[in-house]
């Protein structure tokens, strides 16, 4: 047989195997889909529980300040889109990693005496958690560790996880504000960490670091050559005599991508622009810097209208539109603090900031109630507020509670919470 002819039969033969094995429709999900999993999500839709028909429902689960109605965007946010639509000037595609125009003022924005940034230190993305997105594709392979906050928000493992990187959980302390247990984080960390990803101030637990708690946080990162991803999307957003330090301004030697957006500061959730900030004043982060551009190229950036309005959005919109905003944040935590650690069976720790607070369930005091899950569902079914369970952010028997709603409607839904615990308390 001659080569032409044995190269022809092993043609015929891989084309009949190929046939053979595509003669029925197989069509499988991805590897990169089945990994992906938002512990919110996976626990809300796998719920049974059902509101009680005979009650209003009130939900304290949902962290979007926008659906309560008392709190609104400054009109001058509305304004700086105006301008642009009839511009007809931000109608095109921008940049990938975002028009020049955003990039300078978020440049200016957030430069600090002791961390100067020019344009090429922005990146934008499609929203905070397209930020993080870029921001944990930059820095991660498969294989690798990322560590994270225990309780922490959902989509960093969602992210993390279907990018085949290993989660690891640093502990978060109640009894100290929710500060990081810095013992138990250094254990975590070995050859294949690839960075830590902070969230200061929180969600869920609404907490806010102190300086002294970030600069411990810096020693170890210096110590063990770690980069730090600083989820600061609620910065600023503090209650009373508490300071919010970004994690940038307080070193000049370990490198930060911080993650924020235009979501929660400017209430705006849905117009989903965030961005990446390269804090590196050594140079250690310059191939982190060209990740990133590669991969802003997969969605090719963020909405144009909003990113062309971010100049006016952030230079003039005024202070005392955000200091109302905190100022009725802070009156929902008093009212809620007061109210719900008086109920027994709860142990509430006093948020700091964000719009969120953790309660503890001591289930031990409940006769028929064995875990956070079962608390939220019976809550749900028999007084129709909704919260979502700790085990969304991998704290058992705590629930998350949104304190953005109208100060009534918190009160009333305080008020069903003691009734129910009244009904099941031991």
């Amino acid at each position: 047989m001659s080569v032409n002819d044995r190269s022809e039969a092993a043609l015929n033969n891989k084309v009949k195997n190929v046939m053979i094995s595509r003669s029925k429709w197989h069509v499988p999900a991805s590897i990169v889909s089945k990994r992906t999993v938002n512990p919110i999500r996976e626990t809300v839709f796998k719920m049974t529980a059902k509101p009680n028909p005979d009650k209003e429902l009130i939900s304290l689960s949902l962290g979007d300040p926008t659906i309560f109605g008392n709190f609104k965007i400054h009109e001058n946010c509305i304004d700086a889109v105006i301008k642009q639509l009839q511009s007809h000037k931000a109608n095109g595609y921008p940049p990938a990693f975002g028009c020049e125009e955003a990039r300078k003022a978020l440049a200016k924005k957030f430069s600090t005496e002791d961390a100067p940034l020019t344009s090429r230190d922005i990146v934008i993305g499609s929203g905070a958690s397209d930020a993080l997105n870029l921001a944990i594709g930059a820095l991660c392979n498969e294989g690798q560790n990322i560590l994270l906050p225990r309780p922490g928000f959902s989509i960093y493992q969602t992210i993390s996880q279907s990018k085949g990187i290993e989660c690891r959980y640093y502990n978060l302390l109640p009894d100290r504000n929710w500060e990081i247990d810095l013992d138990q984080l250094v254990t975590l960390i070995d050859d294949k960490t690839a960075c830590i990803i902070i969230n200061n101030p929180s969600n869920p637990c609404g907490s806010n670091f102190s300086r002294h708690h970030l600069e411990s946080i810096i020693q170890v990162c210096e110590t063990y050559k770690l980069v730090i991803i600083s989820d600061e999307i609620y910065e600023d957003m503090v209650f009373g005599s508490e300071k919010f330090y970004p994690i940038a301004s307080l070193t000049k030697s370990v490198p930060i991508l911080k993650v924020s957006g235009l979501a929660k500061r400017y209430l705006v959730p849905g117009w989903r622009v965030g961005w990446v900030i390269i804090y590196d004043q050594n140079g250690i982060l310059d191939e982190i810097r060209n990740a990133l551009l590669s991969l802003s190229n997969i969605i090719l950036g963020a909405n144009s209208l909003v990113q062309y309005s971010i100049p006016d959005i952030i230079f003039n919109t005024p202070d005392e539109f955000y200091q109302d905003t905190n100022n009725q944040l802070e009156r929902n935590a008093s009212i809620s603090a007061n109210i719900l650690s008086k109920i027994r069976g709860l142990h509430v720790i006093v948020p700091q900031g964000a719009m969120y607070m953790m309660v503890g369930i001591n289930v031990e005091e409940f006769k028929d109630i064995k875990d956070d899950l079962e608390f939220t569902e019976k809550l749900l079914e028999e007084e129709s507020v909704m919260c979502l369970p700790g085990r969304c952010f991998h704290y058992p028997n705590y629930i998350r509670i949104v304190i953005a709603p109208h100060p009534e409607k918190l009160e009333e839904a305080y008020d069903r919470i003691r009734e129910f615990c009244i009904r099941h308390y031991i």
